[in-house]
């Protein structure tokens, strides 16, 4: 199961903070949430690495 990690309002913010998790050897997905004007992204990860890839976010931003 994915599990919300982050939710970015710019896409291109979702994609460097995917850059970041991945760059760390996590598995992310991005899902956009409304509709495509809304700009809101979901960042998603395996439940099981939720809380680590959570402690690198609060350690980068």
């Amino acid at each position: 199961m994915w599990t919300v990690i982050y939710i970015a309002h710019q896409e291109k913010d979702a994609y460097s903070i995917k850059d970041k998790l991945s760059s760390e050897g996590f598995l992310v997905k991005i899902r956009s949430v409304g509709s495509s004007n809304d700009g809101i992204f979901e960042l998603l990860v395996p439940e099981a690495e939720a809380d680590e890839a959570h402690n690198v976010l609060n350690d980068e931003y």
